[in-house]
């Protein structure tokens, strides 16, 4: 081993040096040797210790003849419903249950459904017949669906309320998640073997159950199926002609029609909107741990009541008034 000779000053070979006059280093900071060649300085493109966070990463240039504005990578593209007012935010998407259809995942953790037709303008200045549109809502106030009818000029203004129709259900990204269809049936309550129907399929083409009339000289009663058309739920009605000018409850029962488990509530709007529209709104309210799929046909039935007893015929609320 070698040693140091004798004379060697390890104060002057160990001694850190200072920074030179002017430099930003704080006084009292002893600046060590570093790397061979010393420092650099900032690299090319480096925006400084005092400038501000440049944001995320743009992504890789646009190359020549690509459309301008290309959505950059990184940042999900989520698109948007062309339909219902812009400030009326949608329900977030809950996990999905097992043996649950497609989109009706928003059905699993709410046990209430507002239901808001919307009032058609060229409808109330022209008394012609248009397609309902519907809001389907949360308790909070958050779009869960919106529903439209599909249906041609003559099968609406010839059809009045026992028309036909298809009714289409749509979730936030325009999806199409459930399919209503009412068969065309004489409305004659003196005739028990043409008694109103309506098939909800989810999703659509495939039935998950089916909402019956059953006849009864003045009450309207119906029979809840499953999609095996085995009978789950009763839904019993007041006498409509006896309270079309309020609110109306239709009880949601169980098959010995013992206990009530929901109903389905007709909010009147008044004499004045009367006057000009057939727009009703409805709550439905059911047990939270109701099966998605007959939370689903409820939500059918609750068409079906509103094609039946509220819908009023072409021109006649321009002529009465009143709903019929």
């Amino acid at each position: 081993m070698d040693f140091p000779h004798p004379g060697t000053n390890f104060s002057e070979e160990y001694k850190p040096q200072l920074p030179p006059v002017g430099s930003q280093e704080p006084p009292g900071q002893p600046v060590y040797p570093g790397p061979p060649g010393g420092y650099l300085g900032p690299q090319a493109g480096y925006p400084g210790p005092n400038s501000p966070y440049p944001g995320p990463y743009p992504g890789p240039p646009i190359p020549p003849g690509s459309s301008a504005g290309a959505v950059q990578p990184g940042f999900p593209i989520q698109s948007q419903p062309v339909y219902g007012p812009a400030a009326v935010p949608w329900m977030p998407a809950p996990p999905v249950p097992l043996n649950c259809p497609p989109g009706l995942e928003y059905l699993s953790q709410i046990d209430q459904i507002l239901v808001h037709q919307q009032i058609e303008l060229l409808e109330v200045l022209t008394g012609i017949e248009t397609n309902n549109k519907y809001e389907i809502k949360n308790s909070l106030g958050q779009r869960v669906y919106f529903a439209a009818e599909d249906n041609d000029f003559g099968t609406l203004n010839f059809g009045g309320p026992s028309r036909p129709f298809t009714l289409r259900i749509l979730d936030n990204m325009g999806r199409e998640v459930v399919t209503m269809v009412r068969p065309l049936r004489c409305d004659c309550c003196c005739c028990p073997c043409c008694l109103q129907e309506i098939e909800i399929q989810a999703p659509p083409g495939v039935p998950v159950g089916y909402v019956s009339q059953k006849w009864h000289p003045c009450l309207p009663k119906f029979t809840v199926q499953n999609e095996r058309r085995e009978d789950v739920l009763k839904i019993n009605g007041p006498c409509i002609s006896c309270s079309c000018y309020s609110d109306i409850d239709f009880e949601i029962k169980s098959l010995d029609e013992q206990s009530v488990v929901g109903k389905i509530s007709r909010q009147w709007g008044g004499m004045v909107r009367a006057a000009f529209t057939d727009a009703d709104n409805f709550g439905i309210q059911f047990p939270l741990d109701l099966d998605v799929k007959m939370k689903t046909v409820m939500l059918g039935a609750c068409f079906l009541i509103d094609f039946m007893f509220f819908e009023t015929a072409p021109n006649k609320n321009q002529s009465m008034g009143v709903d019929s």
